[in-house]
């Protein structure tokens, strides 16, 4: 009962993470620190400045540890992306309090602020119901962060951007994310699933979001593709083909898992 009470709690933390990513790219105060609360909940508080000040700026790029390569399992993506999330998001914020003369260890850091939430709720919690939180928590919590990392998974999946002769990438482009316009699952994560109009208006509000037909389309909405991902055979079977013609066969346009890229030439 309480394992299945844990997933039905991770499966709305899932939710509530995309709730909070939607408020996370607001501009009033009263939204950003909503977000900061709301991802406080599934201890996930540094998404509010890794996905905006990080994911935003290096997308389908080797330097984001959230967008996975051609032949990256979702489970090798989860091992890179977890932690790689964290350490960018504490990195860009110990840059930013550095350059205002203040210590990582403020409490203006962004990060700090929803860990703290963290530890208090999650405290108050434990002290209420005792130790059967040790439990519920870590296993609610974790299936909450899988889904945002399946999310994250998808949705650049082999996609790279270019690099010019100056040694930086190239604008992002709306061909740089992977797209779905199925109506039930857009609806229930507010048109993540639009997600090139989300990449180049990350402030538009979701009800705005586009869809365009000539763009790099899933063939399932986000659901569908997360079951695939658990499925590492399954998945590259339905979106390797779709890298490629991508880059229409090119593989110097696509970000390749290291030690794959012999496996893809001899295809």
């Amino acid at each position: 009962e309480c394992l299945a009470l844990a997933l039905s709690l991770g499966i709305v933390n899932g939710l509530a993470l995309n709730t909070g990513h939607e408020l996370g790219h607001k501009k009033e105060t009263f939204d950003r620190w909503m977000a900061k609360l709301v991802l406080a909940v599934v201890g996930y508080g540094h998404f509010f400045i890794e996905h905006n000040k990080g994911h935003h700026r290096d997308v389908a790029t080797p330097m984001d540890p959230a967008t996975s390569r051609m032949g990256e399992s979702i489970y090798a993506f989860s091992l890179r992306e977890i932690p790689g999330a964290f350490k960018r998001a504490w990195d860009l914020e110990e840059q930013r309090l550095s350059r205002c003369g203040k210590s990582v260890w403020s409490l203006e850091n962004e990060v700090l602020q929803p860990m703290i939430l963290t530890v208090v709720l999650y405290a108050a919690l434990l002290a209420f119901f005792g130790p059967l939180m040790l439990i519920f928590l870590p296993i609610q919590m974790a299936f909450g962060w899988w889904q945002l990392t399946s999310a994250n998974y998808i949705e650049h999946y082999g996609l790279l951007r270019e690099k010019m002769s100056d040694g930086r990438y190239e604008r992002q482009q709306p061909h740089h994310s992977w797209n779905s316009n199925h109506i039930m699952s857009n609806l229930i994560l507010f048109h993540l699933q639009r997600h090139s109009d989300h990449h180049a208006h990350p402030t538009r509000s979701y009800q705005s979001l586009r869809d365009f037909k000539d763009l790099p389309s899933l063939p399932s909405g986000y659901p569908g593709m997360f079951l695939a991902a658990m499925f590492p055979s399954w998945f590259r079977s339905i979106m390797d083909h779709r890298v490629l013609d991508w880059a229409k066969g090119d593989l110097d346009k696509i970000q390749i898992q290291p030690g794959k890229r012999e496996f893809y030439e001899r295809k």
